[in-house]
Parts: C-alpha cells; sequence; structure tokens
C-alpha cells in the first residue's frame, strides 16, 4: 500500500486579518512537517502539496512561491523553510478542500496511494475539509498533532478531537524517526 504527504497551504501569503496569528501557530509545525517529508523523501513517497490558487487561474506553483515569499509576504518564513522540490508535486485548490476541483484524487489513484498523512494549516479549515473528503473517499489517514496549526490552540484541538471522534483517525505526533 503506498503512502502519500499532503502538505496543505504552507505555501501562504497570509495576506488576512489573522495571518500573523495562524504564522505564530504555524511555525513550531513547520520544522515538525520539514522532517516527515525528509522521510518521506528517504522512502522514496510521493509528497505533494496541496494549496490555494489565490483566485489566480493562470499561476502556477512557482508564482504562487514566488508571491509568498517576497519580502512584504506575511507567510514568507513558512514558504522559505517549507519550499517545494523540483520531485514534489503540487496541486493548486481552489477552496477548502484539496478535493474539491482539483487533481488530486486522479494524481493519488495514478500513484497507487491508499493512505495519507496529512499536515498543513489551517487545521480547522482547509485540513478538516480535505480530510472529510479524503475519508469519503475511504483512504487510511494519519493526521500527526505536531503537523497542523490554526489559528488558536482551541481551533485547532477542535479539528483533533474530530479527526479522532469522528473519522477514528490517529493523531500521534510524528517525528523524522517514526515509522509511518
Amino acid at each position: 500500500m503506498s503512502k502519500a504527504l499532503l502538505i496543505i497551504d504552507m505555501i501562504n501569503n497570509l495576506d488576512f486579518s489573522q495571518g500573523p496569528k495562524l504564522l505564530e501557530e504555524s511555525l513550531p509545525i513547520a520544522e515538525n512537517i520539514l522532517n516527515i517529508k525528509k522521510f518521506f523523501k528517504e522512502k522514496n513517497l510521493p509528497i505533494i502539496y496541496v494549496n490555494d490558487n489565490f483566485g489566480k487561474w493562470k499561476s502556477s506553483w512557482e508564482e504562487v512561491y514566488e508571491e509568498c515569499s517576497c519580502a512584504e509576504s506575511v507567510g514568507k518564513p513558512l514558504a522559505q523553510l517549507l519550499k517545494p522540490d523540483k520531485d514534489d508535486y503540487f496541486i493548486l485548490k481552489p477552496k477548502h478542500s484539496g478535493f474539491y476541483c482539483s487533481n488530486l484524487d486522479v494524481l493519488l489513484n495514478d500513484l497507487g496511494v491508499k493512505e495519507l498523512v496529512i499536515s498543513g494549516i489551517a487545521g480547522n479549515i482547509c485540513v478538516l475539509f480535505t480530510v472529510n473528503d479524503a475519508y469519503m473517499r475511504g483512504y487510511s489517514l494519519h493526521v500527526p498533532g505536531n503537523a497542523i496549526a490554526s489559528v488558536s490552540k482551541e481551533l485547532n484541538d477542535f479539528a483533533l478531537t474530530q479527526f479522532k471522534d469522528v473519522f477514528g483517525i490517529n493523531v500521534e505526533h510524528l517525528t523524522h524517526s517514526d515509522h509511518v
């Protein structure tokens, strides 16, 4: 059974009123996501960035990265830390769920992926919607509690509770050395 790592919305300009707060909550998890990504690289498992297109329908991941890593971007530290590698996949999504109106499901099917490790921001919005859609599609799921963030601990705890209680998902923390 093939596994893939989804990194949701971590390449983000955070250009909204609560962006600075989300950055503060996201920086600690960015290192954890980077460590999980390194593990997936070592195991030659797919890494898929699933990212907002910010309403720019002709954008490429490079354009999204450029916008989110520029000097004026609140999200610059996240973008720079988690810059996609050339061999990573990148899906642009128009709404909250990574599956909604995107080719994520087609890509996962083509790669033979049956199990997903889902990370990113915001835990209570885009991660939650993506997890819901992945669950409804029958994927085996893991959402490391130390690899998602929301604008507050309370909202993030709400999301983790939903993952655990509603979907029966393992939310144990992962590190680079953990077996996923």
